[in-house]
């Protein structure tokens, strides 16, 4: 909650330019400069933070391949570093610049966008899918598994390339943020999370509505924390925890549905409209509920028997193709709808001379956040040049790292990649999931299968770096830009140090997977660093080279169902009347129960249901503490993260295991 002097329901009628002459007083008493949010001890902190969660989310990357979110903790800790920096100074008799929000805020941007490289780069998955042992595990007699079709890891041409794909995501969403931060007011619940959590920090303890919320916030917080840290003891091998209790029995459970006790969806569902989760759980019905367990009953009618369901070519096919045909659908839609709207109203945009709002019903909090998100304008000019010099750059050195990889790929990959990155950030700000790599995986299948089998499985491999390079750093970056729009953090901050973080990280991840690569097997997979995803991504290239020709039988039928299902609800939702197309499910949101399960969309209703009966017994309560509680669920369980990823890298393993089995 951002303090301000007075909140209060701005009266219909009252002056728009009294109401800006206020806005620019408080902002000129209250907001530093947007370039001293950039400091270098802030700088050094975000190196820190970035280099230590580097070499905890390789470690990850190259065991199950599975890494969930640090934004919360990444917040905490530079919270932390840098009270700590300015205590210290005091102490010892040396004058300290104030700690600010805004800087708090520059920080854990800069450390997150550092660490996401090691993440998203490809180091567990297509990058490492290119080495000669994963090449060999593919099956060397393999169709399309061409010999030589492959390159040994290296820390200069790794360094290149990250520098030559990381950059053009940054800039790719720019001129949509404001539609999507204001006008769309997507939540980002990772991002508001974040935002509730520094500006809990740097609340004066004066301000009793924001010492409420800070309480909640901290109460919740433990309670998260120390909840997830009771669970862990009896997490202690395959299928053990709370984290798979058979909720509703175990024929429920086989099919995912059951509540796994992750406060952190139980959180984001608190945070997320009704609808949103709704929506989750129709997707979940249908996917979990009819669809698959009716086509498991086809196996050996539409695809063979003879092969584990997790193939490319068996269910698993149907779950990421239906899936994306959904989010495709509707994220196109409402990228079309938008640049309508942008077209119409780029000239008053530019100039910052047509903001409108409903005044009647918003306090002046928040109107001051939107003007000095507007304020703080980025122009738009940067953007494209800035997109088309990167793209240049790509267009020059990727085809020098990879002679299969043509010039017109990376050509077709970053002009797709601007339409499939505002798909990935809608659905983030709906549901909080970065689908990123269901996107790569569609320009991994269309460049192997263009590129032929001579070249494609390298082809196929780089392009989806590519095009999920680009779509996970544009919703990385609208995470932060809504986390940055509730600190009052200029957006020209948080772009240079998503550009700063991402810099130090292209340097970073390599060198940190160098330590994993040289000091371990890696890609054994009878050994602790199996990098399972490496061998996933190197056959689905190869299933690309044979085309879409060897996916399940009508598989391809029900991804245009979907895809017209798609465009038809968000037809519907704005050609009815409110009243009627309020109702309609979001496509973008029933997408993703389809891939991930259905035990996510039960906790954020959940969530939901909390939400609900709390507005229902105490709702002016329920008003002001919902956000803070919700956050609080969210860092606790991330904050765990960190130390459980510890014990991990320690190896010290749970020392229990509780499993539930039929008698």
């Amino acid at each position: 909650m951002v303090e301000t002097t007075e909140t209060q329901e701005i009266e219909k009628g009252e002056d728009l330019e009294e109401i800006h002459g206020a806005l620019e007083t408080m902002e000129a008493e209250r907001i530093p400069s947007w370039s001293t949010h950039i400091t270098l001890r802030g700088l050094t902190a975000s190196l820190a933070i970035g280099i230590m969660y580097s070499v905890i989310v390789m470690k990850l990357n190259l065991t199950t391949g599975l890494v969930p979110t640090f934004n919360v903790s990444a917040a905490l800790l530079a919270f932390v570093f840098l009270r700590s920096w300015t205590k210290i100074l005091h102490k010892a008799g040396f004058a300290a610049k104030p700690f600010t929000r805004q800087e708090n805020t520059v920080v854990q941007t800069c450390a997150v966008a550092c660490y996401s490289i090691a993440v998203g780069g490809g180091f567990g998955s297509y990058l490492l899918a290119l080495n000669k042992k994963t090449y060999e595990q593919a099956g060397m007699d393999t169709e399309g598994n061409t010999p030589g079709s492959y390159k040994e890891p290296g820390i200069g041409w790794m360094t290149g390339f990250l520098f030559a794909v990381s950059f053009v995501g940054i800039l790719a969403l720019v001129p949509l943020r404001k539609i999507m931060i204001i006008d769309y007011k997507l939540t980002f619940p990772s991002g508001t999370a974040t935002a509730v959590l520094i500006n809990g920090f740097h609340t004066p303890q004066g301000d009793k509505m924001a010492k409420k919320q800070v309480q909640g916030f901290a109460k919740y917080f433990a309670i998260s924390f120390l909840w997830s840290f009771f669970q862990w003891f009896f997490s202690g091998g395959d299928g053990c925890g709370f984290s798979q209790f058979p909720t509703f029995g175990l024929n429920a459970w086989k099919q995912t549905f059951f509540f796994d006790f992750s406060l952190t969806y139980v959180g984001a569902g608190m945070i997320c409209s009704y609808l949103v989760n709704i929506s989750l759980l129709i997707g979940a019905v249908l996917s979990w509920g009819v669809m698959w367990p009716l086509i498991s009953d086809l196996k050996g009618k539409w695809y063979p028997s003879d092969i584990p369901e997790s193939s490319m070519k068996s269910l698993q096919g149907y779950k990421v193709f239906i899936s994306i045909a959904l989010i495709l659908g509707d994220g196109l839609y409402n990228f079309l709808k938008i640049l309508a709207f942008v077209a119409r109203s780029m000239h008053a945009r530019s100039r910052n001379k047509s903001i409108k709002k409903d005044h009647n019903n918003q306090f002046l909090d928040d109107i001051w956040r939107n003007e000095v998100f507007v304020m703080g304008n980025i122009p738009i000019w940067i953007a494209y040049a800035g997109y088309a010099v990167f793209t240049i750059v790509a267009l020059i050195s990727i085809p020098k790292m990879f002679p299969e990889v043509k010039w017109y790929y990376v050509i077709f990959a970053y002009f797709l990649a601007p339409a499939l990155g505002f798909c990935n950030a809608y659905g983030a700000g709906l549901t909080d999931m970065n689908m990123a790599y269901n996107y790569g995986k569609v320009a991994l299948f269309i460049l192997a299968s263009l590129a032929g089998k001579d070249s494609g499985v390298i082809a196929g491999l780089v392009g989806c770096g590519l095009i999920k390079s680009v779509v996970s750093v544009s919703a990385d970056l609208m995470h932060d830009f809504k986390t940055g729009h509730l600190t009052l953090t200029s957006p020209r901050s948080m772009l240079l140090s998503q550009a700063i973080g991402t810099s130090m990280g292209c340097i970073v991840a390599p060198v940190t997977f160098f330590l994993f690569y040289k000091a371990f097997d890696v890609g054994n997979p009878q050994g602790s660093f199996k990098a399972p995803y490496a061998l996933i991504y190197r056959n689905m290239a190869i299933l690309g080279v044979q085309g879409f020709s060897a996916l399940p039988q009508h598989c391809l039928q029900l991804c245009y169902g979907f895809f017209g299902f798609a465009v038809v609800a968000n037809l519907m939702r704005d050609l009815f009347p409110t009243k009627y197309g309020r109702w309609v499910p979001l496509p973008m949101a029933m997408a993703v129960p389809f891939l991930v399960g259905a035990s996510f969309a039960v906790d954020m209703c959940v969530g939901s249901l909390i939400v609900f009966f709390w507005h229902q017994t105490k709702n002016h309560k329920a008003s002001l503490l919902v956000p803070a509680v919700a956050s609080g669920l969210i860092c606790g369980d991330g904050l765990w993260v960190l130390p459980s990823s510890l014990l991990a890298l320690a190896k010290i393993n749970p020392p229990l295991c509780m499993k539930f089995l039929a008698t």
